[in-house]
């Protein structure tokens, strides 16, 4: 519950935080959740800004509370009273306050009850969305994508009990089986980890170089690869072919990163596709939020393994937040305006 002293109009709109591991996202919304202002500060939790000598310095959240200044400190200043919500790994336990994780599944209302309350000593509280844990014989977790989620939900004009699969690729790439205001399940592949490990720190790495432009043709072959006659070798015998076609000649080493690309995502999708056929539930709808380069190529991928064309979300994490606000009663829905005299009918005699 929001602290009286703290409430403000309903047309004050909402400071939403997207904050990570390592960086910021602020965004400043008015009154019908649109976004005004976007900020981006390399604040994450664990590149938090310098302290100094001062004493408040030693108080617990003084990092966090000097990186929201630096991100958002006039926007606090011009409206005090405003509402902060903020999600990702700042609920996490090296964040500001651990936010507890909820079970998966899960539902926008739930989320918004979870929220916990981080008490500033000048200005309204930081409320910070729950992560989710789905149990099992191998847990799975999830911070910040379950507010990606709900925005990219937010924005579909679909029956609210129709399946939807989000995939969120990224380092850790997440797929969520969801309907409208609820997360029912999800998988994680370490797709982007893994690449940057092997790019940077093994041999396959040591041939490569960079291209001027994405090699799709290299990135589609690495596909082919991960879903050919041979994928009963599995991933890791099919990784180190990256070094193979370079010794041989066959993959140029500006290609090779691509390629590698193409194999890992491959690999990922195709699990994917297994996974879903394990699954009685048909999503009617199949989304992608993420980065546009990265997004694109997942769409390669996921036409090649046979699924349909997947549209693309945008502003997900901020529309989110925005739901969740709205859901928690920090944010108010303006009503709608009146009907004018001129489309309301005539007034009686």
């Amino acid at each position: 519950m929001v602290p009286a002293r703290f409430l403000v109009p309903a047309e004050a709109g909402l400071i939403a935080l997207d904050w990570g591991t390592s960086a910021l996202r602020a965004f400043r919304m008015g009154a019908h959740g649109e976004v005004l202002e976007t900020r981006h500060r390399p604040w994450g939790i664990m590149n938090l800004p310098p302290t100094t000598a001062s004493v408040a310095d030693g108080e617990p959240g003084a990092a966090f509370e000097r990186a929201l200044q630096d991100t958002c400190g006039d926007w606090l200043a011009a409206a005090p009273g405003l509402p902060l919500l903020a999600c990702g790994m700042v609920g996490s336990a090296q964040g500001w306050r651990e936010a507890k994780y909820l079970p998966t599944p899960t539902s926008l209302d739930a989320l918004a009850r979870g929220l916990t309350l981080v008490e500033r000593h000048d200005g309204p509280p930081l409320h910070i969305v729950p992560g989710l844990l789905q149990q099992g014989a191998l847990p799975n977790v999830m911070r910040g994508e379950e507010t990606q989620v709900l925005g990219v939900l937010a924005g579909l004009a679909l029956p609210a009990d129709a399946p939807v699969l989000i995939g969120l690729p990224g380092t850790h790439s997440k797929w969520v089986l969801a309907r409208q205001g609820r997360i029912e399940q999800f998988h994680t592949f370490m797709t982007g980890e893994v690449f940057a490990a092997l790019r940077g720190h093994t041999i396959l790495g040591k041939t490569m170089q960079a291209a001027a432009t994405p090699d799709d043709e290299a990135f589609v072959r690495g596909l082919e690869v991960s879903r050919g006659s041979d994928a009963a070798l599995g991933l890791l015998s099919h990784i180190f072919s990256t070094r193979t076609l370079g010794l041989t000649g066959t993959l140029a080493p500006t290609a090779q990163a691509d390629y590698l690309s193409g194999l890992l995502i491959g690999h990922e999708v195709v699990s994917l596709a297994r996974a879903q056929d394990q699954t009685p539930t048909t999503p009617q709808a199949l989304v992608l939020c993420g980065e546009p380069d990265l997004c694109r190529r997942y769409a390669i991928a996921l036409q090649t393994c046979g699924f349909a064309a997947p549209s693309i979300a945008t502003q997900a994490t901020a529309t989110g937040l925005w739901q969740i606000a709205l859901a928690a009663g920090l944010v108010v829905a303006p009503a709608p305006p009146s009907p004018s005299l001129s489309t309301a009918g005539s007034l009686p005699a």
